[in-house]
This record gives C-alpha cells, structure tokens and sequence, in this order.
C-alpha cells in the first residue's frame, strides 16, 4: 500500500490542469467518495497492526495535499478580481442592501419545524371558503353568534338572516384545511395547517382582522387526551425553552370535547409574575381539545374507531413575545424601518 500511496503523491505534485473539465476530472479521480484516495482508506482495516501507524499517516497527508492541490488548480482557473470587475458591465455600482423574513414567517417556520421533527406533514387550503367546511361540520349550530356578520366577513349570503352551508366566505381559522384532509385522507392522520385567517373584527394594537394560525390535527386508534398533553408540552418547551411548564384550563370550542387553552410559563418574567403576564407567571398560548365525534362523522370518519385531538394558535402573539413587538399593527404596514431589524433573520 505504501507503493500505491508514495505514486499518488507524486503524481498529484506534478499535476496541472488548462480547463475546468479537467479539475473535476482530478476531483472525481481522487477526492470523490469513489475515488483512488477512499478505496485506499477502505483497504486500510487489511493493513497489519504493526504498520497502520506508518501507513495512517501516509494517507492522511495524500488526502491533505490533494485537497489543497484541488484548491490551488480552482483558485488558478479563476479570473483575476481586476479583470472580472473590467468584463462584468451588469455589476451594480452600488451593492445591493440584502433583504430579510417577515417576523411572522419567521415565526411560523420556526412552528413548522418543530412539529415536523415529531412526524407531523403541512396542509394547505384556500382563504375564500364556503360556510360548510368553516362552520358546519366542524360542529357550529345554526344559530352560533361566530356565523354573525359582526364577526365573519361574507362574500356572498344566501340569506341575510339564516347561514347555508353554500355561502361564501373568508375563513375565520385553518380548521377548514383539517376538515378537506380528514374529507380526502384516511386515518392516520397527523397535519398542521398554518395559513391566514379574517375576522370581523376593530383594528388596534392588540387585534386585527387579519391574522395567522396554525392549527394541529392528529387522529389514530386509541388517541388520547395524554398523547395530546405530551404534543404540546414537546412543542412548548421546543419554543420557550427547555425549563417552560404548562397548564390546561377547561374551555369550550364546538369542534372538540373535552376542551381547553394551555398556558405556558411567562418567559419574561420566569412564572415571578410581570406586566406581560398580568402578574400571573402565565400566558396563554393556544386552544386545544379532543376532536369532537360529530366532526369525524361529518368527515365520514368511524368514531367508534378513531379517536383524536386537535389544537390551534395565533402566531403574533408568540411573535410579539420573541421580538417585543408591542403593536401587532407593525406586522402589516409594510414599513421598511421596522423590517429593517429582521435583516440579519433567515
């Protein structure tokens, strides 16, 4: 093998390559994972004790100098600085400021993330809805005060005073993606949809009518209320921290039961209690629940077989939290010297 190693070095000293065909030819010849050099490092396990010293640092050297050897060719083909700022007559006189994520998207990746790494797949489905998919078999009654004009921006209605699962609408949250998937996907299913969301609501610098959400659905065979605990609590302390708590509170929701809303740690204050959290040491996070039997039967899924839960979250409330956005209103108005700070955030 010493034979084998000592020909290669030379043979790399006296190389010298005129094209780039060429430095990928050496490239495959002798850095590839196919290479010369990696069949030499496989053959090395039959190397006798007593000379695997030697010969190991024989092959780390050849492996160092061919790669350096690569460099130098790569750096030798390249054109000169000068010359290139000559040719190149489309290059900016003025280098280009670069840009920056929106502190939602930001938000929402990292959200995104983090339920993937548990198994979890993104669904997507349009923002103009109609009222079967928003309220009707997700479980609202006829006459619940969200399918109210005072909270749903109608596209068009039907009728002013009665809701019909034909009228169109902008959604009011990203269950209505839970709802398709369970209509056109068979158990089991584990999604998050995250997506924009309008409601009918006074703009100020805690509310808006347009917001974002991601919403999670898991449904299986004997899901339970303590798969759903454990979700959560992997998500929580993923974001806030290895050290954040949690709580559930009883709550109500018309497409899940049992319900509730889960508060986290104040991440401001450690749970000592501030401003922020209203000198609770909590805040709340997210609504969440076991799916209600209606809902799988509405989406022709067997309830007496499947079980499962779903949970569901704002992102600018967590976003207001990270960066200490006190405004929720600077999300949407686009101005550059507030987005400016996110430039360093990809």
């Amino acid at each position: 093998m010493l034979d084998k190693i000592n020909a290669l070095l030379a043979e790399i000293n006296d190389l010298s390559v005129n094209s780039h065909e060429e430095l990928e030819s050496f490239r495959l010849k002798f850095l590839s994972k196919k290479g010369l050099i990696s069949d030499l490092f496989e053959d090395f396990k039959n190397v006798p004790p007593s000379d695997k010293k030697e010969i190991g640092q024989k092959l780390n050297l050849l492996k160092q100098l061919a790669a350096e050897k690569y460099n130098f060719l790569k750096l030798q083909l390249q054109p000169s600085d000068d010359k290139s700022l000559v040719n190149d007559l489309t290059r900016p006189s003025v280098p280009y400021n670069t840009g920056s994520r929106h502190p939602i998207s930001i938000m929402r990746n990292e959200i995104i993330s983090i339920f993937e790494r548990i198994g979890f797949t993104v669904s997507e489905g349009p923002e103009i809805e109609d009222d079967d998919h928003v309220f009707t078999k997700l479980n609202f009654a006829p006459e619940h005060p969200a399918r109210d004009m005072q909270d749903t921006f109608y596209i068009s209605r039907l009728s002013a005073e009665d809701s019909s699962p034909d009228d169109i609408l902008l959604r009011t949250h990203t269950s209505s993606v839970q709802v398709r998937v369970m209509q056109n996907q068979k158990p089991p299913i584990r999604t998050i949809s995250p997506g924009r969301v309008f409601r009918n609501e006074a703009i100020s610098a805690r509310a808006h009518c347009i917001f974002h959400q991601v919403e999670g659905l898991y449904i299986d065979e004997n899901v339970s209320f303590a798969d759903l605990k454990q979700t959560l609590m992997f998500f929580a302390r993923e974001m806030y921290g290895k050290k954040t708590e949690i709580r559930l509170r009883p709550s109500y929701f018309p497409f899940t039961g049992p319900s509730a809303e889960m508060d986290v740690s104040c991440t401001i204050c450690g749970g000592k209690g501030c401003n922020v959290c209203k000198h609770t040491g909590w805040l709340e996070v997210l609504g969440c629940g076991m799916v209600h039997p209606a809902v799988l039967e509405a989406c022709n899924i067997d309830s007496r077989k499947y079980t499962g839960f779903a949970f569901g979250m704002g992102i600018e409330r967590p976003a207001m939290l990270k960066y200490q956005v006190n405004d929720l209103r600077l999300y949407f108005e686009n101005d550059v010297r507030f987005l400016d700070q996110f430039r360093s955030a990809f």
